[in-house]
């Protein structure tokens, strides 16, 4: 049964629908929303269920750097939907980030949730993974912060949604934290231990975001070049999985960071059914650049000379293309009006190769026919 409004549904019912399914739930961070018509058109097309996301740094009561909030995001994506007419999708709060842990920053972060509350939004991923006690002497007190601050907001979330269901993700390890050996990884341990923690505060998270060798945005070599991101470790990611699962604490985990990862390598050596959330974000960003290249070259070179400008000077030995790459993003806000507001056929390329873009995430993903599965939850 379709809804009429084709607004969002709970996080939580999707998870619910691909329980025991080996598939991965595309979650868009679509910063640029222009993008999204074409991403529900391949999702209704393949009956895929997707979420919507922007993470706190993009989109805040301010507008963050892309220039939308909460109720803006909302807006767009839901207008997106209708037009499509596709209704199994979630609104997601991703990456509600708390850095400090003290009284102002917790009450800023409510406040924030006040507004995604009253915008609609269905589910939330708080991000407490910066509090880690470095001097704790066991797991158990290295984790203890990020415990404590996830229980109070995820219980905050609860109070203010009224009894709705919602998705709740929670982030145990920092997404591309590095010290002197590399990249560094979520261990099982950590991760049944913090579910554990939650759970013994009545927090029951349905996703878990670990630390295990992504980054977020695009991957350079040494000379300042995009290249293919290869570091995710599939072998540490199984092993956390199973360690959930044989802890019997039913939680899937999120995939951070995974633009630049080749969908031949997702296609056939993700672990589907034990990642159940993969996102996708700085490559819904390029699908605008790169069309904008070629149909709106004079506001191409502006972002990209505005970019130059502002970031060159912090970022020496760089190459212009790395700081283009890395620093772009700031720009969505300063041009807001002019990426709104382009032709009717930028508009139209941008759709399409978002749609063409999304088919082979949705193959990947092995998510195609998760629509129906959980309609028939809902039903």
């Amino acid at each position: 049964m379709k809804q009429e409004d084709y607004g969002p549904i709970s996080g939580s019912t999707i998870f619910k629908g691909i329980s025991g399914r080996k598939a991965i739930i595309m979650a868009a961070n679509t910063r640029i929303t222009t993008v999204a018509k074409g991403i529900f058109k391949a999702a209704k097309d393949t009956d895929s269920a997707v979420f919507m996301e922007l993470a706190r740094s993009e989109c805040d009561l301010k507008g963050g750097y892309t220039g939308l909030t909460p109720k803006d995001f909302s807006e767009k994506v839901r207008e997106a939907a209708r037009d499509v007419e596709f209704d199994i999708w979630a609104l997601h709060a991703d990456h509600i980030t708390i850095k400090k842990g003290d009284a102002t920053e917790i009450e800023q972060t409510k406040q924030l949730i006040d507004a995604q509350v009253a915008a609609g939004y269905t589910s939330f991923a708080i991000d407490a993974s910066h509090l880690f006690n470095f001097e704790g002497k066991n797991v158990r007190e290295e984790l203890g912060q990020n415990i404590s601050v996830t229980t109070e907001l995820a219980h905050y979330i609860k109070s203010r949604m009224k009894g709705k269901d919602f998705g709740l993700e929670v982030e145990v390890g920092e997404i591309g934290r590095k010290d002197g050996q590399g990249m560094v990884l979520t261990t099982p341990e950590e991760a049944v231990e913090f579910i554990r923690g939650l759970h013994a505060n009545d927090v029951q998270p349905q996703v878990l975001a670990i630390a295990n060798g992504s980054t977020h945005g695009h991957v350079y070599d040494e000379k300042g070049n995009v290249v293919e991101q290869l570091s995710i470790d599939i072998p540490q990611t199984k092993a956390v999985a199973k360690a959930l699962r044989d802890n019997k604490l039913n939680v899937g985990i999120a995939q951070h960071g995974i633009t630049g990862t080749p969908r031949e390598l997702i296609n056939q050596h993700f672990p589907k059914g034990d990642i159940i959330k993969g996102n996708v974000g700085t490559f819904w960003q390029d699908v605008v650049f790169d069309a904008l290249k070629i149909y709106e070259p004079v506001l191409y070179k502006n972002i990209q000379d505005w970019t130059l400008d502002k970031y060159r000077a912090a970022n020496p030995g760089k190459s212009d293309r790395q700081i283009v790459d890395g620093n772009c993003k700031f720009a969505i806000k300063e041009f807001f009006r002019e990426l709104y507001a382009v032709d009717e056929d930028t508009e139209k390329a941008i759709q399409a190769k978002a749609y063409a873009e999304s088919l082979v995430f949705f193959k990947a993903f092995s998510s195609y026919g998760s629509a129906s599965l959980v309609r028939k939850v809902i039903s």
